[in-house]
């Protein structure tokens, strides 16, 4: 019988006692007792189907069903006869029994699987045991304890029950807290407690309201607990619960056990306001909780639990840092090691320093391993496991590892005795120690041959160390000499004799008979293609064959082949070559060999008149996430970008990552359908990990612009409109396609050739500067000018700088035109103060891009442009945007603190539109704010509106920053800007921008009258 046949029989058979016992309530004694005797036998049955290495938990854990099967069933029979079982009763007596049966099973658990202690995995327990426990003394033995109804011995019996549910939980949660691999059967283990303790809860509960009924939903969590038991003895893992595993010490604390600690920590909190809500009135006649000494123990108790937890986390950490340091000075120790002996020396003090004081051990090296295979890696064995011969010495663990040492055939062995758990600990640090170990075995090996190499003859030397084959094969096709590197390359030690087609695959035998016969022919030396040779062991490895005929010569006879094993060289070369055509990130196609099936696929529909597709991608907000969570995040979501575009693509096309957020597809048809599937699948945010424990949800939203065949004469004609497209799909709305259009050309042609008359608008002197006043919203008078860039273009006219200035920063001229206008500006006010020292004219306004602040030198070029002009500092006001903060905040920040030092003040334009808003103001050096247009517009007709202007108004008064509002339209939001008390504006109330020559006289005509003031 298998064990999968007794598991499903084993659940048909519950389910159907199950349903009779709820259809049928006159059955319940009968099928209550066939449930729990057959989970009693279903433990016997496991044990004899799995046979475990300890049966006697499982001969307590089936005494324990059976006993509670036949409490319940005495208590069930008395009821069938029509009496009232009494209590306590002959049915308590077996029900009490079951606790001490079933702790004792789950204790030997314990034992057995945790040999040693583990205070950590005990304290882990005990904090929800204490808190649970809190919980069955508040409102579960309490009660029974100020019961009056109720004799001692009613008292005692009725006490006993949560007592003991206590005690399975106790003894459950520390088989879960236990370090290493969860058996399945755990699990059912605990879900079977669970069962138990909920049914014994309502149990409890019913007793004292006395309203326990027979048959009702309560006896589900018993059914429950019966059943998993059973099952759980008929699983296979169930032999892992009762083996004997070597010691395990942990520290560690995952976040679930977190939360699970602080969860019980709460408990005694929790209750004690539960306690004092729902008994108020009784609790102040009572003149305090009566509880509130035993929550108070248990909340102590807990603390001090929690606390020792702490504190040995806090000695594991200690530990460590000790142990790296030790690490460390024991692989400088070893580094220094000339000799195998001095190696030696330094592995004994390492293990002397890194083995706690106090701590027996026994470490044995030896240079002769005798017949033991040499397996890589450190391992930790039991005595058992030991070498045949190799003494114990009385420990019962070891951890053993094996190293060829320098010179042929000789291996080496390390045995370190001690305790399980000390080794289990220590085995992560002794692993990377004996990666030293090696390194420094393979220098010294070197170090030795070199030595070698210049004391013995270099001839001999070099063919009997060689790495490749020698073989001298003589007319007969039989091998009459190979070097000692055979064994090595081939696994055979001795070929003299043996038939060099044995040696070669079979379906190379007539590449090897064509090799032969060229160098006999008088070809002289020969390179030939690759050969598949089978090794000793079965396995065939690629090498490669050169050849010369030295038949003639008296010393040879025969024609030599040097033989190369290439396996691991041609693997390398086709990894190169899949590197050469894949995106090392992604591992999609790379732009090569996107741009070689474009060609032939192109190539390919012009013959056959089938549709060709090309879809350029480009992610919309990659940028942002490379600013603000670092190109590790970045490079992240290309990963999760690539193999989204992979899964729609799939085998009916080619995807390829082009270079940085770029990606283009090739499909042969429905390119509209795919971009549309895969606009749809980058919507969806990625969540990302930035590989210090947190994670990101990260938009992957990107444009994709769609160009076919049918619009194009050549594949590069193809791409270009794909590019066209996606440009046009990035300029509208993001997260969209766009199909090609023929005018997408005209647009782009129209683009480029702004580009290139803007070189010549500096060249030629085409720029003009206009100034648009600020006022003092009281007063009246004009205090400053803003600065505003104009193109006085040949044919086109005047334009503003909507028409030129986005382009001028996708090409960098905007830091020339940004450099031009500072020093036009400057050089102005110097002129109008001059020609009027009365002037109202306190500063310019000027506006610097990101690109120009962010050029180098450029706090020297200000403060060139003032020396220049003849003008002062403090007549200088940079306006800067809120992006401008977003990337190299620190030296931007630096920047800044220098230009204020020179006495320029700075200004954040558009206030409020950037992504930053308020965060930077007390930490960037900052004078004013100007307020966008965007809020002025609607501050008459929206409360909001009006409500987050006074914000900004009130939040710059109280950081000492002056503020401007733009965009001032007409008198009312002069009126209403100014009661919040903003002091400056601007805008087309007051003036649009003009010429130079007009400020003059507007500043007079603004200036008050005496009667106005």
């Amino acid at each position: 019988m298998t064990t999968r046949a007794a598991r499903v029989g084993f659940c048909a058979w519950i389910l159907a006692l199950t349903a009779v016992y709820y259809a049928f309530p006159a059955s319940h004694l009968c099928t209550w007792a066939l449930i729990g005797y057959s989970s009693a036998a279903m433990v016997l049955l496991g044990v004899r189907l799995h046979r475990p290495e300890h049966r006697l938990p499982w001969y307590l854990i089936a005494a324990a069903l059976a006993t509670f099967t036949t409490g319940d069933t005495w208590y069930n029979l008395i009821l069938v006869l029509g009496r009232e079982p009494r209590f306590p009763g002959l049915a308590d007596l077996f029900y009490l029994l079951v606790y001490p049966l079933l702790t004792g099973g789950f204790l030997l658990f314990v034992r057995y699987r945790n040999r040693g202690s583990n205070r950590a995995a005990l304290l882990d327990a005990l904090v929800p045991t204490v808190g649970l426990g809190l919980l069955s003394w508040v409102y579960w033995i309490a009660p029974f304890t100020r019961s009056h109804d109720l004799s001692l011995l009613e008292k005692l019996v009725s006490i006993g029950y949560p007592l003991g549910d206590v005690l399975a939980l106790a003894v459950t949660l520390r088989m879960l807290t236990s370090p290493g691999r969860r058996p399945r059967a755990l699990t059912a283990i605990g879900v079977a407690i669970l069962g138990l303790l909920v049914s014994d809860i309502f149990y409890g509960q019913s007793q004292l309201n006395s309203d326990w009924t027979l048959g009702g939903p309560v006896d589900f969590g018993w059914i429950v607990f019966y059943a998993v038991m059973g099952f759980m003895a008929l699983m296979p893992s169930m032999r892992e619960l009762s083996a004997e595993r070597p010691p395990q010490v942990s520290t560690d604390m995952g976040t679930r056990r977190i939360v699970w600690m602080a969860a019980a920590a709460l408990i005694a909190p929790v209750v004690l306001y539960i306690e004092w809500m729902n008994g108020r009135e009784i609790e102040e006649a009572r003149q305090g909780v009566v509880d509130a000494p035993v929550i108070a123990a248990a909340a102590a108790l807990m603390f001090l639990l929690v606390l020792a937890r702490v504190n040995g986390l806090a000695g594991a950490q200690r530990q460590a840092r000790a142990r790296e340091r030790a690490l460390r000075q024991a692989g400088t120790l070893l580094f220094s090691a000339a000799t195998e002996q001095d190696a030696a020396r330094a592995v004994r003090d390492a293990v002397a320093t890194l083995v706690p004081a106090g701590q027996p051990y026994r470490l044995s090296l030896t240079a002769h391993a005798g017949d033991v295979p040499h397996i890589p890696g450190l391992r930790l064995i039991t005595a058992d496991e030991l070498p045949a011969g190799v003494p114990s010495h009385g420990f019962g663990h070891f951890l053993y590892a094996t190293m060829p040492l320098p010179g042929t055939g000789r291996l080496g062995a390390g045995l370190l005795g001690g305790d399980g758990a000390l080794l289990r600990e220590l085995l992560p640090s002794f692993e990377a120690y004996l990666a030293q170990i090696e390194v420094v075995m393979q220098r010294i090996g070197l170090t030795g041959e070199v030595n070698r190499r210049e004391s013995e003859a270099y001839f001999r030397t070099l063919i009997q160390n060689a790495a490749d084959v020698i073989l001298i094969v003589g007319d007969d096709d039989l091998i009459r000499y190979a070097s000692p590197s055979a064994a090595t390359v081939l696994g055979h030690h001795d070929l003299e004799g043996t038939a060099l087609s044995a040696l070669i695959a079979v379906s190379h035998h007539d590449a090897m008979r064509e090799i032969l016969g060229s160098l006999r022919s008088g070809q002289g030396e020969l390179d030939a293609p690759d050969l598949a040779v089978l090794r000793a062991d079965g396995s065939l490895v690629q090498v490669e064959c050169t050849g010369r005929d030295l038949r003639d010569d008296p010393t040879v006879r025969g024609v030599v082949l040097t033989v190369r094993d290439v396996t691991e060289r041609r693997r390398l070369e086709q990894d190169l070559s899949h590197l050469a055509f894949h995106d090392g990130l992604t591992g999609l196609a790379n732009r090569v060999l996107f741009r070689n099936r474009l060609d032939e696929e192109f190539a390919a529909a012009a013959e056959s008149g089938l549709e060709l597709g090309v879809l350029f991608v480009d992610l919309d907000d990659f940028k942002e996430v490379n600013d603000t969570l670092g190109h590790a995040v970045g490079d992240e979501l290309l990963v999760a970008v690539g193999q989204r575009i992979d899964e729609v693509v799939g085998t009916a096309g080619t995807a390829a990552r082009m270079g940085g957020d770029e990606f283009a597809v090739l499909v042969a048809d429905d390119a509209e359908q795919v971009a549309a599937r895969l606009v749809e699948a980058l919507a969806v945010p990625v969540e990302l990990g930035d590989g210090l424990g947190g994670t990101h949800i990260v938009s992957g939203a990107a444009s994709v612009g769609v160009a076919t065949n049918a619009d194009a004469d050549s594949p590069t004609e193809l791409l270009r409109h794909a590019d066209l497209a996606l440009y046009q799909a990035k300029g509208g709305d993001k997260g969209t396609w766009q199909r090609y259009r023929p005018e997408l050309h005209t647009e782009m042609v129209k683009r480029l050739e702004t580009r290139a008359a803007l070189h010549e608008a500096i060249e030629d002197d085409q720029l003009r500067v206009m100034y648009q006043p600020i006022v003092d919203l009281h007063s009246g008078e004009i205090v400053a000018v803003e600065s505003l860039v104009r193109w006085q273009h040949p044919t086109r006219g005047l334009l503003g700088p909507y028409h030129f200035i986005e382009v001028a920063e996708e090409s960098g001229v905007i830091v020339e035109i940004g450099g031009w206008v500072l020093r036009e500006a400057l050089a102005q006010l110097a002129a109008w103060r001059a020609a009027d020292p009365a002037t109202t004219l306190r500063y310019v306004s000027v506006n610097v891009s990101a690109r120009q602040f962010r050029t180098p030198g450029f706090v020297d070029q200000v403060r060139r442009a003032i020396a220049d002009a003849g003008a002062r500092p403090e007549w200088l006001l940079l306006e800067i945007t809120e992006s401008l903060l977003l990337r190299d905040a620190d030296q931007v920040a630096a920047d800044l603190r220098t230009l204020r030092a020179l006495g320029v003040r700075i200004a954040i334009d558009d206030f409020g539109t950037g992504y930053s808003s308020l965060s930077y103001l007390r930490q960037m050096p900052v004078d004013v704010l100007k307020v966008d247009k965007s809020f002025i517009d609607d501050i008459l007709g929206s409360e909001q509106q009006r409500a987050l202007v006074d914000a900004i108004v009130t939040l710059a008064r109280n950081l000492d920053l002056t503020v401007v509002a733009e965009g001032i339209e007409d008198a009312g939001q002069r009126a209403a800007l100014a009661g919040m008390g903003c002091p400056y504006g601007q805008g087309y109330l007051f003036s649009k921008p003009v010429w130079p020559g007009e400020i003059p006289a507007l500043a007079h005509a603004m200036v008050p009258s005496p009667a106005r003031a």
